[in-house]
This record gives structure tokens, sequence and C-alpha cells, in this order.
């Protein structure tokens, strides 16, 4: 294979050995691009990959400085550009297929370049870089220079591409945007300019957008002042206000993913919305295509979203997605048919067309690239196979000269064929693989795989290799498989640090001999096996992380372990440490990697944090424990990062590898580097693997990241190096012959092992459905596989007859572990039953009653971890509100100097609340200070120039008026000093609070910015005044309801000890405080706000117990005091009798009392007389008390409601003056709120006039450029038109002197010449093939300066067959002829030289003119912008002078035509309201006068209408008492109304008939008294006669019962058949008397309607009787 480099990599030494670079292999991860019409190339790594479409043949082109980065191609010139990736890069442009350096593009991009783009004609190479530049630069890639440049930050761009039919155009597309830059030229000069593409919304639809920086369609308001661009409101004054919009007009748009251009410049865009647009290339204009749904079975529609890849072909363009297949879009009009085309097996990436357009290349996500052949029989041909990602191990074919196997980490292995990487076969594992290795005695491989297990590989057929054993050691991964030398032996290292050996003969079935146990974390594994021992030494290189040191252990293992390998390992497996000889060493340092010298017991190790290879001793003498090894030689290694080291087949060379990319061999002796090689570089992260041949004559080296195998072959290779190596090389094939043949027919012969392997085929397939999801492939076993460790331990207990020793010897303790099992297992299910039983929150779980120890501790971890997350969770919530509740407490408590509280009526519904008020800062203190100061100082200044005018002036009256006019204006400032404005010019109430308004400016003078922010400060302190005004009422009020509620629960206890000595049952009214009257409670939690249940500690338990165990005892001696029991027996309680226990007090009856009246004695009746009396006295009493008891309580509840009810109405009329508050207080935030919109109008003004300005700003600087620019055109195009006219008139001298020169020679000659001399050679144009021209779309592409180049070339080509000597006229001289040709070859470039001047002439006056538009365009810009600037100043003036003012209106003052509210006031006028109260005035005194004229005409009128009812009145009052003397004629007089009449004496007959009345009241109290008496008696005889009768009725009751029970079943009987007829008579007799009442109440109705009839009447009669006064 050919290769290109710029130099030769890697020094000559040691005999001048080299290594280079015989293949690359990787897979594309970025476009593949046409070099020509067979050939493709992708970049891979360090490396571009050239293939041969039709010959597979590879070419590979290397970069000097790392990693590949963007790559283009050429397909006119065949010449490839591509980026390296270091800092700073570089361009590199080399051709093909000579692979030579054409160029080297060196430009200011400091990171990396993303997009390169070669122009389809031309020498045109446009490039694009992201952060920090974002800069899109065009160049002459054959001069090496920048044509032009522009940045434009922040945009990133995914494609590029130039105009197929017009390398002036350049389209760049983003996620979001899509550009076309077009490429002006002059001359020399280039320049881009950008045009965006208007998207469609997401549905397809458009949006019309507005003018952003000069709005045309803006409302008026004509209250609010101007209305500005949003750009002006949101403050922006910059650039950004060109392009500035809000959220809400921020309008989802196409998100485009590919686009192509078509032969009429047209571009195709496909979007992520499924969408196809259509972009006209000149006007930018978006059509959006219709899709033309075709029906289909349900079964064969696939959903087709988004584009992935566009490509153009003829009538439509093909469009790959995400499904695999490839469609058609067949475009007619502004609709497309979709069709499928091609079906993948992979989603297809990336497509293109070949250069003639004959084959298609697709290329897949995988990185397979397909080619589609078109012709009468379409073929599609996979040029490159791709692997299942990169390779994850590589290892030569034993013996390494024909064949090596690569592994990807998804488990395909492929079997390559070494001189050209032809894949020869592959095989899938389905399993997720980690390492490979060969074996060295035999055509067989291990693999080892992340579940434990170990897959050998039978490649003996190498065309089908297959898996003959596996071995499932463990559970844990495989990290490292490692054949010895001589393929004896296989040392497999897993994650958990054990070491199987395993033997490496298939005859023996690959049998495990044992493991070993090392540190976990296993870096490297060496094994030394020489031909003349009998011993395999196995060192195993670890780290120790933590310690910062590295772990080496030793062991030997012999040949002949195989065979005697039961002796070395245990029962379960392990090898024997004593046996194996195993050491343990650790050095000082940390080491990446090590190997195991062949001879004299030395150890080499690369450093993994510092640049040294070091070499190491092992000592000769045996040792126990740990060995610390020292350095006993260190080489400093050139290389950085992480390396690994290993060894050459005959233990002389030490190949290193590293991060850095390079490969060094070195001589184990001097460890210094006699070849080395930069295969890959630091940006891949470097080497992961390396391989080298039995012979030393093949190398492979796999890379970490970038995805390069690299095939490197020795150049100059001979003499001791090439000698050693070979000589070993025999010796060791000569010793494995015998082994290999062996075990080659063993393989040969070897079954299958029945493994779900899949074939390439079925493989692509199901990674296609499942999508690279390797982690869902298992093996077919049903059976779940036991590893080999864990069956060695299961076998222990088998041999040997232990498991029938171990039951005999525990025979005994197994049956009472059984019993004792049975009597738990019956336990726990009693326990479950009963939890079963138990509510849902005290429920154990099931697994909580497992017996598994582990298993418990496992779940008991658990739910420790649980409740110790919800804990915690818990503590950050409770954390969260608590921070919160102090965020809340300080904003809205602790700051605030006046506590918001409120008040509420004691019987009514209402409340009062007072204003929550923060303290004032210093800085506001501070600024309302420099306000007062600078209003007092603005009055005294405007006092002294009052004065200073009325010192001018000389009249003395004028000064007398004044000083009248001053004395009245201090009266009226003493009365009223609080403001000097009139209170409906203020615009608020605030004086009624007694605020000083004299401060404020009047509404009409507020002009200034800083007056109006002095009027907001004063407002503010107004209004913080209002609120401490009423806050001190409210504070006045507050303690009012204190005292109030104290003297009520003072009086409450006196009126709950007349309600308890009343025993009445009345409730105490007890107001109290709520929340809202004292919000600090609402800080507090109390007791009983908590619903949780206390937690109690057993202490305290113990000492509540205690403590009601003492007062029991306490109790108990208080009762056995017989005193005290005496006392509240005798006295309750008390020593002396008060006058309140009266009610309570009790009379006792005497002892006789309880025998019958009739055996009493004198005494006893005596002593029952004196207890009457008692108890009479005390009734007497306690009624006397008890009344004034009652007097007192409705006494104290008056008292009590008058004075609550007194704090009503004055909390009323506080809920008044808290309206009436709040109301001036809204009335001053109004008037800040107006100040404040004029303020922030005014800087939207401000900041709309700062944008003009700017923008104006960059507009004569973009005219001063445009203007600059015009004129350097126009002076170029003067120059060079200068120039094209002095060619012009030397190629018009040529013409003329033509006869002048040959002037010599005859005229007929002459003439002939002339005729030749205008004659000028046909250049026949190629004709492409008719076929080609029907299938390639652009057709011939226009010409450029190369072409014109190609065709001046081809036309001097023609002349010389026109100089030819047989074209010479006869009797011509031929130095004449040779001088007419010279001269007619002069003439002929003359003309092109003006062809092409004219042409560059019509160019740059293209140029010329675009410019001169450009600036026209900018110079109306800035005249529209002055224009808005004029504007705009309008508006301000208008803005500043018409003032918003708040003026105070009584009800019923305005009146309004049909209660229409009109705000157009713009023929309206403010004048004082002086002038209107002047008018009215004297309307008035007008109208006052014409009243009293009317009213003198109304007093004659009303005269006479007084007489004509005064004399109506009287002839009423003479009816009237004629009425009244025949009343009195008629009235009924009795004796006693005639002697009242008549008596004189009437008072003294009226006493003397008292006086009898009294003595006869006295007489009949005496008679009284005896009856009384003799009552007595009679009830004394009643009694024992009613003794009598009590015993005789109780006889009569006894009897009564008997006549009851006969009774009542009678009523029983009687009820049961005459009820029925009883109801119905009832039933009868109610229903006419609610019929006989509803007649009743319907005639009293009739006769009320009657009576108000008449009644009306008689009131119309009456008043006619009347007459009436009609005002006049």
């Amino acid at each position: 294979m050919a290769q290109g480099r710029e130099r030769d990599e890697g020094p000559h030494s040691a005999g001048g050995a080299s290594l280079s670079v015989r293949w690359v292999q990787g897979f594309p991860k970025q476009n593949v691009h046409f070099v020509n019409d067979n050939t493709i190339c992708y970049p891979c790594g360090n490396y571009v990959i050239f293939i041969n479409i039709e010959t597979k043949k590879k070419t590979v082109l290397q970069c000097s400085n790392g990693i590949v980065g963007v790559m283009a191609t050429n397909i006119r010139c065949e010449v490839v550009a591509f980026s390296d990736r270091k800092l700073k890069p570089l361009i590199y442009i080399y051709s093909f297929p000579g692979l030579t350096r054409r160029t080297k593009l060196k430009g200011n991009i400091l990171l990396d370049y993303t997009l390169l783009s070669f122009s389809y004609c031309g020498t045109y190479l446009a490039s694009y870089s992201s952060l920090p530049e974002f800069e899109l630069a065009l160049w002459n890639w054959e001069s090496s220079i920048i044509l032009c440049r522009k940045s434009q930050p922040g945009m990133d761009v995914n494609q590029m591409s130039f105009n197929p039919m017009n390398w002036r155009q350049l389209c760049l597309s983003s996620p979001s945007t899509v550009s076309v830059w077009t490429i002006e030229r002059s001359n020399q000069e280039h320049c881009f300019r950008a045009r965006s593409v208007k998207l469609p919304l997401e549905d397809g639809s458009f949006f019309n957008e507005t003018d952003v920086v000069f709005p045309q369609s803006l409302p008026k308001d004509l209250i609010y002042g101007p209305v500005l661009p949003l750009s002006s409101i949101a403050g922006l004054v910059g650039e950004e206000a060109e392009t500035f919009r809000p959220k809400d007009d921020l309008y989802p748009l196409l998100h485009p993913t590919m686009h192509c251009w078509t032969p009429t410049s047209d571009l195709y865009i496909g979007c992520e919305e499924g969408h196809l647009l259509m972009i006209n290339g000149n006007t930018l204009q978006v059509t959006v295509l219709n899709k033309i749904e075709e029906e289909s079975p349900l079964e064969d529609r696939r959903n087709f979203i988004s584009p992935v890849t566009l490509v153009y072909q003829k009538e439509g363009v093909l469009a790959s997605g995400i499904d695999g297949f490839v469609y058609s879009f067949i475009i007619k009009d502004r609709s497309y048919m979709i069709e499928d085309f091609l079906e993948i097996e992979r989603p297809v990436e990336h497509m293109a067309f070949s250069p003639n357009y004959t084959m298609l290349l697709i290329q897949t996500d995988k990185g397979s690239v397909y080619i589609y052949t078109f012709g009468k029989e379409p073929t599609l041909n996979k040029v490159l196979d791709a692997c299942d990602g990169k390779f994850q191990a590589i290892d030569f074919i034993t013996p390494g000269t024909q064949y090596f196997m690569t592994l990807t980490h998804s488990g395909e292995i492929c079997v390559w064929w070494l001189e050209d990487c032809a894949c020869v076969s592959k095989i899938y594992l389905n399993t997720l693989a980690m390492v490979l290795a060969c074996c060295p005695s035999s055509l067989s491989a291990a693999v080892g795989t992340e579940d434990g297990s170990v897959y050998f590989i039978s490649v003996y057929d190498k065309e089908s290799p297959q898996v003959v054993h596996k071995a499932f050691l463990s559970e844990s991964s495989v990290q490292h498989v490692v054949y010895d030398q001589q393929g004896i032996f296989l040392l497999v290292g897993t994650s958990e640090g054990k070491v199987f050996i395993i033997n490496a003969n298939s005859s023996s079935s690959f049998q495990i001999i044992g493991f070993t146990e090392v540190a976990k974390d296993i870096l490297q594994i060496s094994t030394v096996s020489l031909l003349e021992t009998d011993i395999v030494k196995v060192m195993v290189l670890s780290s120790l992380p933590e310690a910062g040191r590295s772990r080496l252990e030793m062991f030997t293992l012999p040949t002949l372990l195989p065979q005697v390998s039961t002796t070395f390992a245990d029962e379960r497996g392990r090898l024997k440490d004593e046996i194996i000889h195993k050491y343990l060493y650790e050095l000082e340092h940390a080491l990446s990697s090590a190997v195991l010298g062949f001879q004299s017991n030395q150890i080499y190790g690369f450093c993994s944090q510092v640049p040294y290879i070091c070499s190491y001793l092992l000592p000769e003498e045996e040792h126990t424990g740990i060995y610390i090894l020292k350095p006993y030689k260190k080489v400093q290694s050139r290389q950085y990062g992480p390396g690994l080291l290993y060894l050459s087949s005959h233990g002389l060379w030490l190949i290193t590898i590293a991060k850095c990319g390079i490969l060094c061999i070195r001589d184990v002796y001097t460890l210094e580097t006699f070849a080395w090689c930069r295969s890959h570089s630091h940006q891949g992260h470097g080497i992961q693997s390396m391989r080298i041949s039995m012979d030393g004559q093949n190398i492979l080296v796999n890379g970490r990241d970038d995805g390069t195998l690299v095939y490197l072959k020795w150049k100059r290779f001979g003499g001791h190096l090439a000698s050693e190596i070979l000589d070993y090389y025999q010796k060791l094939l000569i010793s494995l012959s015998s082994a290999m043949d062996k075990e080659n027919h063993y393989l040969s012969t070897t079954p299958k092992v029945s493994v779900d392997l899949g074939s390439d085929s079925e493989h692509t397939k199901q990674k296609a459905s499942t999508d690279l999801s390797q982690d869902e492939l298992v093996l077919t076993d049903v059976k779940k596989e036991i590893p080999w460790i864990q069956q060695k331990s299961q076998e222990v207990f088998v041999k040997h007859g232990a498991i029938k020793k171990e039951v005999n010897l525990f025979s005994k303790k197994r049956k009472e572990i059984k019993q004792g099992i049975k009597s738990l297992s019956k336990t726990i299910l009693n326990m479950m039953e009963e939890n079963d039983k138990l509510e849902n929150i005290a429920k154990l779980d099931q697994q909580e009653f497992g017996l598994d120890l582990e298993e418990l501790e496992r779940l008991h971890d658990e739910s420790q971890e649980e409740v110790a997350k919800i804990i915690k969770d818990v503590e950050m919530h409770n954390l969260a509100k608590s921070y919160l509740a102090e965020l809340i407490k300080e904003e809205c408590w602790n700051s605030m100097a006046v506590k918001g509280q409120a008040l509420k009526c004691f019987h009514i519904p209402c409340v009062v609340e007072n204003f929550p008020m923060k303290a004032r800062t210093v800085e506001e203190l501070k600024e309302l200070e420099r306000v007062l100061q600078q209003k007092k100082i603005e009055a005294e200044c405007l006092k002294l120039r009052k004065e200073i005018v009325e010192a001018q002036s000389g009249v003395k009256l004028i000064k007398q008026r004044h000083e009248e006019d001053d004395e009245e204006e201090e009266e009226e400032d003493k009365t009223v000093k609080y403001s000097n404005l009139p209170n409906y010019l203020l615009g608020s109430l605030s004086t009624d609070f007694g605020v000083d308004t004299s401060l404020l400016s009047s509404q009409l003078e507020l002009h200034s910015r800083e007056e109006k922010i002095n009027q907001i400060i004063l407002l503010k302190d107004i209004i913080y005044k209002v609120k401490t005004v009423f806050n001190n009422e409210f504070d006045a009020a507050y303690k009012q309801k204190e005292f109030e509620i104290a003297r009520v629960k003072e009086r409450n206890v006196r009126i709950r000890e007349i309600i308890l000595d009343l025993e009445l049952e009345e409730a105490v009214w007890q107001p109290e405080f709520e929340d809202c009257e004292k919000p600090e409670r609402m800080l507090v939690v109390q007791d009983e706000e908590i619903t949780a249940h206390k937690h109690i500690k057993p202490w305290h338990k113990a000492k509540e117990l205690m403590v009601n165990h003492e007062k029991e005892h306490w109790l108990l001696i208080q009762d056995a005091s017989t005193r005290l029991r005496a006392l509240m027996d005798m006295m309750g309680g008390v020593l002396e009798v008060k006058k309140e226990d009266i009610l309570r007090m009790v009379i006792p009856q005497p002892a006789f009392m309880a025998k019958p009246d009739a055996v009493w004695t004198e005494e006893e009746r005596k002593q029952f007389k004196d207890y009457e009396k008692k108890v009479k006295e005390l009734n007497e009493e306690r009624d006397k008390y008890r009344k004034s008891l009652e007097a007192e309580l409705k006494k104290l509840q008056n008292s009590i409601q008058e004075s609550t009810q007194a704090f009503d109405e004055h909390l009323k009329r506080l809920f008044e003056r808290r309206v009436k508050a709040e109301m001036v207080t809204n009335q001053e935030e109004l008037k800040i709120s107006n100040l404040a919109f004029s303020l922030l109008l005014d800087e939207e003004l401000s900041s709309r006039e700062k944008f003009l300005n700017n923008y104006l700003t960059r507009k004569q600087h973009e005219k001063s450029q445009t203007s600059e620019a015009v004129r350097k055109s126009r002076e170029d195009l003067d120059v060079y038109k200068e120039h094209y006219d002095n060619l012009l008139a030397e190629d018009k001298v040529m013409d003329r002197s033509f006869k002048k020169e040959f002037s010599e020679i005859p005229g007929h000659q002459v003439d002939i010449l002339y005729k030749l001399f205008k004659r000028r050679p046909r250049i026949s144009k190629q004709k492409t093939h008719s076929e080609t021209t029907s299938v390639v779309p652009f057709g011939e592409l226009p010409g450029s300066g190369k072409l014109n180049k190609d065709a001046f070339a081809q036309l001097m080509k023609a002349m010389d067959e026109l100089d030819n000597i047989s074209n010479m006229p006869e009797g011509l001289d031929p130095l004449v002829w040779n001088h007419f040709c010279m001269t007619r070859r002069a003439k002929v470039e003359n003309e092109q030289k003006v062809k092409q001047k004219a042409a560059d002439l019509l160019e740059m006056a293209t140029f010329l003119q675009k410019r001169v538009e450009e600036e026209e365009k900018v110079q109306q810009e800035i005249e529209r912008v002055f224009h808005e600037l004029i504007l705009l100043q309008e508006e301000k003036v208008r803005f500043q002078l018409n003032l918003t003012i708040q003026i105070l209106l009584k009800q019923g003052q305005v009146e309004l035509e049909n209660f229409q509210l009109v705000l157009e006031y713009s023929d309206a006028i403010l004048i004082n309201k002086n002038i209107i109260e002047d008018l009215n005035s004297v309307i008035r005194t007008q109208g006052q006068k014409k009243v009293a004229s009317m009213m003198e005409s109304k007093d004659v009128h009303k005269r006479i209408l007084q007489i004509e009812w005064e004399h109506k009145k009287m002839e009423m009052e003479r009816e009237d008492l004629n009425q009244k003397a025949w009343d009195i004629q008629m009235l009924f007089f009795s004796r006693d109304r005639q002697k009242y009449l008549n008596e004189p004496n009437y008072e003294a007959l009226i006493s003397i008939q008292i006086g009898i009345m009294e003595q006869t009241i006295a007489v009949l109290d005496k008679t009284h008294k005896k009856n009384v008496e003799n009552c007595k008696k009679l009830l004394k005889k009643l009694g024992k006669f009613s003794n009598q009768k009590d015993i005789a009725n109780y006889a009569l009751s006894c009897n009564l019962r008997e006549e009851l029970v006969a009774v009542s079943e009678r009523k029983d009987i009687c009820n049961a058949m005459g009820s029925k007829l009883t109801c119905e008579k009832i039933v009868k007799e109610r229903y006419e008397n609610m019929m006989q009442q509803q007649k009743l109440t319907n005639i009293s109705k009739q006769q009320a309607e009657q009576i108000s009839i008449l009644q009306t009447e008689v009131e119309r009669l009456r008043m006619k009787t009347f007459p009436a006064l009609v005002p006049m």
C-alpha cells in the first residue's frame, strides 16, 4: 500500500533500523468523501484512509500533528484538505494520488476547525471554526491566503456547502438558522454578505414580523403618553435592542437538519418536524412543500419523521432517516411524493453521489460504507464492513506471519489477513468481552468475558472459527488472559483478585489446574517460559492506591504441573503457596506496568507518576513477608502519561507504549531506544495495546479512543537485531512443532460447543433490532451455570465419604436442631398470624420473619438506612420550614417598627386594623432631610426675591396692599397652616390628619425629573405621617379596650359571686382579645395546639407518680384532722357567718317534729312556734337580700353594657377614620404612581433617544465605511479602467501598425497576411456523453479562473497549429513568417487580456454599484433616524408639558350629558377655580335680583289667596263650633262629674271618705285575724281527720289498682270498638271549624278593603276643603 507522510518517523540507530506504517484499519466517524470517480476517503485517528472502490486497495496519509480534524475533498483538482486538532490548528492540502503536500494554511483560529468545504469550481476553500471565534473564512488554497473572513459570535454551524452552479454562494445551516452568504469580488478584494432565511413556524405557517427598530403600527395612548417599542421599555440602548423580543413574542420555528443545492440555485431544506422547504437562492423566499400521501397497507407504513441526510437528484432528492431506509422524494411544483428507494441494515447517516453520478455512497451510523451503482441492473456493494465498536483487544495467530485476531467489547471476534487487513471471518459471542490472547502452541485463542467466563476458540480453519470449550471460572469479570511463551499454561486474572491456571492444551480439554489469590487491582500479568528450563515464572503487578505503592507477587509453575495438579492444590482448587514458591514484593512508587526479564532475575517497570523506566533486581536468597525492591537502573522514558511494557519473544527488546501515542523499542540491557514510531496521538489518549509477532517482523498497535489499528513494518531491518530474534524464532518453532501438530490435529476433530453464537447477517439484524443493546444478550442455557470455584467448594464434602462421617458424628445434634427449627417455625407462624391481625401501621413485612441471620441483618441495615434517610429528610424538611418561617417572621414581624394589629368591637361585627410600618432606613431619612432642606432653601430664596421686587417698586399703595394681603395670609396660615395650596389642587385630604403639606410643589409645576423625585419623597413622608397619626389613635383605642376588658373582668368577679349566691344558670360574658388583636400569640405554639401525643420519658412518669402519691398522703393527713372536719360540718369551714351566706343558711328542725302532732307536748309546741318564727324571719331576710343582689347584678350588667357600647361607638368612629386614612394613603400613592410612571416614561424616552443616537452613530460609522469602500472601489475601477483603456489602445495600435511592420513585402502578400492575422482558431468544446449528461443534474459547471487558464492554454495549443509552416503563403520568406507568427501570437494574447480585463471591469463596476446602493441605503437609514429623533424630541417636550394631575371633586359637581364618560379632553383647558367662582358670584347676584322681583309678585298673589283661604277657614270654624255646641248638648254627665263640678270643697270630702275607709280596713283586719285563728284551729282538726283519711285512702288505693286494671281492659275494648267513629267525628268538627274560620277571614278582609277605600275618599274630600299654595 502506498503511504504519504511529510517525514519518516523514527530515528536511525543500530544498523539504521526504523519502523513504518504498512496499513491502518479503522472505520469512519465523519462523513466519507469522494476524491474521484473510483476513490473514497475518510479520516480515522491520525490518518486519512483512501479506498479504491473497484480494487478495495487502501492508501494511508498520516497527519504529522496528531488526530485529523475535519476533512473536505476537491474532486476537480483531486486534492484533500484536512485540519489537525492541536492548539492553533493548521489546514493541510494534499494532492491525490501522489499524496504530496500542496500547501499548508495557517489562520488565526485558536482551538479547532469544525467545517471545511471546497468550491465546485475554482481554487476556493471555506472554513468555519467554533469557540471562541465562530469565524467563517474564504481561502485561495493555491496561493495560501485568506481572501476574506467574518465572525458571528455564538453561532454553531453543522453544515456548510458551496452552490455547485455559483461559487459565489455559500449556505450555512444550523439546527435553528439557515443563512446564505454571497461572496462579492472586485479585482483582488473579496467580501462576505450574509442574509438569513426567515424560517416558518413549527406548523409550517409564516409569522409576520414587525420592525423592531422603527415600528410603524404602535397604538397611540392619549392619556399615558407616547407608546414606545419594547426595546426602549426594556431599557436596551445597544445593538441588542435591534433584535430584542420578549418571551411572549418568541414562537418555535422549524429546525433544519440538512440542506442541498439544486441546478437552479435553489435550496432544499429538511426539517426535524418532517417538513421539506424550498428556498429561492436569490430572493430567499421560503416555500413549504406539500406532502402527497399515498394509500398503503398499515403494515407497510413507516413513520418517516425527519431526514438525516439529503442529496439532490433529477426531479427530486434522496433522503434517509433513522429507520434504515433510503427514500426518493419526487418533487413537482410545490408538492412531493415519497417512494421507497433502498433498504439498508442500519440507520443511514450520510449519502453522496460520485462525480459522474453513476454511484451513490451510503454510510451507516456504525461506519459501514455501501456503494449503490445505477444502471440497468442496479447493484449494492459493501465497500467497508465496520466492526461493532472499537477494538478491545488484538493478537497474532501463531506464528504471527499471516493472520491476526481482533475483539470488540460486544463480543465480535474477527480473523484478518495480515498482508492487506482483509477480513477473513467473523464470530459473535453475544456477550460482553474484555480480553483476547492467542495460544503459542496451538491454533486456538482464549477470550475473557465480563461475566467471568473464558471461551476457547479454534482458528484451525481461519474462515470458520468456532468455540470449542467454555470455562465458567467465577462470577467476577475476567480482566487478563495471558499465555506463557511456550503455550503450556493460560493465566486468567479476575477483578476479585484471583489468578486461575488453566492447561493451554486442547487435548486436555483446557483443564483448570487451580487458582491463587492476589491483590484485587491487577494491572498486568507477566510470564517467563524459557526453552532450557522446565518451570514457568509468573509475576502479577497490582496497585495499592491508598499507600501510593505497587505490589509484585511472583510464583513458579513446573511444566509437569498438569500431570500432578492434585498435589499442588487443595480440595478447593487453591494452589499451595509453599509449593509454587510465592513471594511478595513492594515498590516505594507506583508502576503502571511491569514485566519479568528473561535473564538475571530482573524486573522492568514503567512509572505512572514520573516519566521513568526502571529495572529492579530480585534477591537470590529466599525470604518471608514483603520485600521492598529498590530501583537498579533508571532511564528517562521521554514518553508522558501512563504506559505499558512488553517483551519480544526472545526477551531482548523492551517495547514501551504510552498515552502520548509513541511506540518505542528499547534494548533490554541499556534501556535505550533504537527504534520508535508515532502511530497514535495524545488527543486519542494514546495506545491501548500492542502485539509483536514471534519473528519480530510484524507489530500491531491498537489506539485507545481513536478507533485505529496500525500495522508497523521494519525498514532496513538486518544485522544482529534480525539475526538474534530470527534464531530464537526458529528454535521456538522447532520446540513447539510437535505440540502444535498434536493440538492442531485435536482441534480439527473437536466438535463445536453449543453456545448461542450468531452469524454475520443474523448478528447485524439482531443488532439493528435491539439498537446495539448487547447487555440483553445472554446464553441459551436454561439451567443456571455454577462457576468452577463454587463447584470445587461443593465437591469438598463429597470426596472420601465426608458426608457419611458427618452424618454419623452429628446425628443427635441434627435431631435437636431439627426439633428446634420446627418449634421455631411454629412460633414464627403464630407471630405471623398475630401480625396479620394488627393495624397497618403496626404490621411487619413478611421479609422480617425470615430466619436467615444475614438476610435479617441486611434487612435491618436497610431499615436503619431507610429510617436514617427519613429522619434526615424530615430534619431537612423541618429545617427548610424553620428557615422559611424565620424569613417570614423577619420580613413580616421583626422588621416591623409597628406590628400589624386589629381591634374588634364588643357587640357589633366591626374590625379596625392599624397600618403595619417598617422603620425608615438611614438612607431614606438622609434623602428626606436633603429634600426638606432644599425646599426650605427654595422657600427662603423665593421670599427674598419677593422682598427685593417689593423694595424696587416705589408705590406705597401697592406696598400697603401687599402688607394687608400678607397679614391676611398670615392669619390664614395661622388658621390653616398645613398647606398653601387649595384642597382640590392638592389632590388629597392629607390635611385632615394634621400633616404639613406646605413643602409640596404644585402639581402644575412638576416638569423636571429632580422635582418629581423630590415630590415622591415628600409624598412618602406624608403617607408615613398619616399612618403614624392613625396608628397613635389606634394605640389609644387599644389601650382603652385593655382598660375596658380589665374593668369588665373586675365586675365579672362580683357578678359570678352574685350568680353563685342566687344559684342562677346564667353565663357570664367575659370579653377576651382574639389572635388578630394580639398577633404575637400566633408565633407561640400552645400545648393544646399539638395534636400528637407527647412522649413522656420514664423518669418523668416516675416523678409524676411520686407527686400524686405525696398528694394522696397529704389528703389522708387532712382527713385525720378531727378539728378541721368538725369546723366544716358545723360552720361550713368558717368561724363567722357573712351576709352573703344568708341564702345558704338553714334552720335545723327540732327532733320532735319527726313525731306526729298529736303526741307533741306544750314545750314542743312552743319550740315549734319559735322554729316557724325563725324560718319566717330567715325567709324575709332572704327575700330582701335576694332583691338587693338582683338589683346589683342588673346594675353591673347595665354598666358593662353601656361602657362596651360606648367603646364600640368610639371604634366605629375610628373605623371611619381608618377608611379616611386609607383613602388619603391611596390618594397619595396614586400621585406617587403617576409620578413614577412619568419618570418611567421619561426613562423610556431617554432610552429610546440613546438607542437612536447609538444607532445613528453605528449607521454613520457604517456610512463612513461604505463611503470609504465606494471611494476605494471607484479609485480601483478608475485605475483598472485606465489599464484596460491602455491595453485596448495597445491592441488597436497593434492592429493599425500591422501593415507598417510588413511594408517591405509585396502588397498582395500583406493582404494575405492580414487575413491570416485576423483569423482565429476554433476551439472544439468537449462534448460530454449523452448518458452522463442525462444523469448528472448539474451538467457543465460554469467557468472560473482555472478554467479560463485551461481555455487559454488550449487556445495557445491551437495557435501552434496555425503557426505551422504548412500554413505559410507561397513565396513568403520564413523569417517573415516567423515574425508574423510572433506578432499574431502577441495579438491573440493581448485580445485574451482585453477580454479578461473587460470581464474584470464589469465585475468591478457591479461591485461598485452594489457599494453605492449600500451607501444610499445607509443614508436613507440615517435620514430616517434623524426624522425619528425629531419626532421623539417633540413627543418628549409634549410629555414634559402635558402633565397628569390629580384633582379632588365632590359628588354632583360634574355633570355629563347622557351619563357618558368622556375621555377625550383635547379641546378642554384647565383654569383656576377662582375665575369660575367670580363668574358664579356675578351670576348668583343677578339671579338673586330676579328671584327678589319674582318673590314680590308671588307675595301679592299669595296675599290674595291667603285672604280667600282665611274666608273659607272662618266658614269652616263656624261649622265646627256649631257641631261642638251640638256635641256638648248631647254629652252624658255622671253624678261624680256633677259632684266634682258642683262641690266647692271636693278635696276635703275625699279626705273624709279616705278616713272612713281606713277605719273600715282596720275592722276588717281584726276580723281577718280572728278568722285566721279559727282557720288554724280548723286546720288542726282537718289534719287529724286527714290522717284518718290517709289510712282509708291506702285501703282504697289497693282496691283502686284492681279496678284500674279492669277499667283499662274495658277501655282497650271500647277504644278498639269505637275509636274509628270518634276520630271521624273529631275530623268533621275540625273541618267545619276551619271552613267557618276561613269564611270569617274573607269577610274581614273585604270589610278592611272597604274601610280603606272609605278612608281614602274621606281624606280626598277633606283635602278639597283646604286651599293649595302653589310656589311662584
